[in-house]
Formats: C-alpha cells, structure tokens, sequence
C-alpha cells in the first residue's frame, strides 16, 4: 500500500523509494513523491514524517525529532 499525501494546493503525491549507491560505495534509500502511482511506491517508513514547503507545496520526508 503507498503512502499518499495530499498539499494544501489539493494536489495528491505518493511516496516512492529508491536504493543508490552514493560515490563512495555506501548504499542509501532515497524517498520521493510523484503524481502517479509507481511500482517503487512505499509506506511512510517509522520515525519519518513528511514536510511542505510552504511557498511552492512541494514535499520531503524527514526524520522526526
């Protein structure tokens, strides 16, 4: 099941995720919303939340304090 979300703009994004090798060889899960449902679509992982940028509604995944 995908994470959605809905901004206050009404617009809908669900949460996809994605494992990248960074450059020095350290594998990492990168989190980012789309429009459309995708194959790599995830669950909000525990001890995230997601935030909005006010100014353009985008949103981003970050630890909770």
């Amino acid at each position: 099941m995908a994470y959605k979300h809905t901004n206050s703009k009404g617009v809908t994004y669900y949460l996809n995720s994605k494992a990248v090798v960074l450059r020095g060889g350290k594998e990492q899960t990168i989190y980012y919303f789309s429009k459309d449902q995708r194959p790599e679509a995830t669950d909000l992982p525990s001890g995230m939340e997601v935030n909005e940028n006010p100014r353009n509604g985008f949103l981003t995944v970050k630890r909770t304090r």
